[in-house]
């Protein structure tokens, strides 16, 4: 989130641990590990801005009132708000809700124990549009991963933006030490000068934590879909989206999200448009100066994926047609195609789409560019999202290839990548879909 107007006075960051993960006395998931960690890094790298902000960490709190207090006063605040939760998320026998367990929290007293899910909610209920970021690093006991899997994502958040993981019981999130997911999010925010987008954060850190099959990711694939594209803080940031307009932006205002078309209009048939000026299939003013992309992604947004994904394929098309298959203009136009790809929740499609556009600018930008390692993640996170098997083994190996084939990434990703793979040739995924 970047968030500077007027009348934003403060921020707040508000980090609670939970309960800790223990099975057979080892210790699965430190919520104290991973709030410590959390906590060094500056408060204006966390929330994207430099207002003054609050920084409040709750710790081996046994109370699920005073969790409820403090995050009523996060709540509050007038300006932008990060909630970092991490710990055992927990549910109640015979209510079927769920909570985050605290220090002290048995299975026989949950609700009076454990803080609940809904409280969450309701408390950020209300908060303006786009101020909210809620990070989840969690791992569901025996009590909430049936009751989870039921209901496909985490309730009552729509209010918020929410990015996270929550892994299956038994799951080693870091063995005592900083979990995966949380360790890769403080890497990724350290690691260069332009804070990446949320959803970008999200995106390298779940691809590289090496989470178990089945993990719930959050956003789902539906959510993401469904939610405006993140506001960038600077055109810098605009090579690494595909839907960049390199002279104008999405609209002309540094990346912010394209609105939806004013009226309904039917994306035109890819065999019915002019190969030599695809313009000619949109409607009159669907797109800023000619540039398609921000109709495109309007069109993503509001669901409607078929004709997005049809009219991003006449582009390319004619783009190819243009410039040539290996020109940069097509490379871009195959990132959109990826992109809308994992929009849709089509992570087969995507992950083929983005190996193909790693391996066109691996070719001719090399292997330290900061390109090619962003369409590498890619690669991987839509890679970690499949859920059936035969997919998973297809992909797999050109996916190794082509992290084997750049050598300043980091080496723990290869080997998880390798070890997924390994384990699903020879066990099948569940049937269910929880993405």
């Amino acid at each position: 989130m970047y968030f500077n107007g007027p009348g934003e006075q403060r921020g707040h960051v508000l980090l609670v641990a939970g309960d800790a993960v223990v099975c057979r006395r080892t210790v699965r998931l430190a919520p104290s590990a991973n709030v410590a960690a959390l906590s060094m890094v500056p408060a204006a790298a966390l929330l994207g801005s430099d207002l003054p902000t609050d920084t409040v960490c709750l710790d081996g709190v046994r109370d699920p009132n005073t969790v409820l207090a403090r995050l009523r006063t996060a709540a509050a605040t007038p300006g932008p708000l990060m909630l970092y939760l991490t710990g055992r998320l927990t549910a109640d026998r015979r209510g079927r809700q769920l909570y985050v367990a605290l220090a002290g929290t048995t299975r026989s007293a949950v609700r009076y124990t454990a803080f609940p899910w809904e409280w969450l909610g309701g408390e950020l209920r209300g908060r303006p549009a786009g101020l909210t970021t809620v990070l989840l690093d969690l791992v569901a006991d025996g009590e909430a991963w049936p009751l989870l899997r039921e209901l496909g994502s985490l309730p009552g958040l729509s209010d918020a933006g929410v990015y996270g993981v929550v892994c299956p019981p038994g799951f080693a999130a870091g063995e005592g030490t900083v979990s995966g997911y949380t360790r890769h999010w403080i890497e990724q925010l350290r690691r260069g000068p332009v804070r990446p987008a949320d959803v970008q954060l999200h995106a390298l850190a779940a691809g590289a934590a090496g989470l178990p099959p089945g993990a719930l990711v959050l956003p789902t694939a539906h959510e993401l879909s469904s939610r405006p594209a993140p506001h960038l803080p600077s055109p810098d940031v605009h090579r690494s989206d595909p839907f960049r307009s390199d002279a104008q932006g999405w609209r002309g205002d540094r990346g912010g999200p394209a609105s939806a078309p004013s009226a309904p209009v039917t994306a035109p048939d890819p065999v019915a448009v002019p190969i030599a000026d695809p313009v000619a299939g949109l409607p009159p003013g669907g797109a800023s100066g000619g540039d398609p992309r921000p109709y495109i992604h309007a069109l993503a947004c509001g669901g409607r994926h078929l004709e997005a994904a049809a009219l991003a394929r006449v582009w390319e098309e004619h783009v190819r047609h243009t410039y040539g298959s290996s020109s940069v203009e097509a490379v871009e136009w195959a990132e959109i195609r990826a992109d809308l790809a994992r929009m849709a929740g089509d992570f087969r499609l995507a992950t083929g789409l983005w190996i193909e556009v790693c391996r066109a600018r691996l070719a001719g930008q090399g292997v330290a560019d900061r390109e090619v390692h962003a369409a590498a993640a890619g690669a991987l996170y839509c890679w970690t999202q499949l859920k059936d098997r035969v997919s998973v083994v297809e992909s797999g190996p050109e996916l190794i290839a082509l992290l084997r084939a750049l050598p300043a990434l980091d080496p723990r990703l290869l080997r998880l990548t390798q070890a997924r793979l390994d384990a699903l040739r020879a066990v099948a995924l569940p049937r269910a879909v929880h993405t």
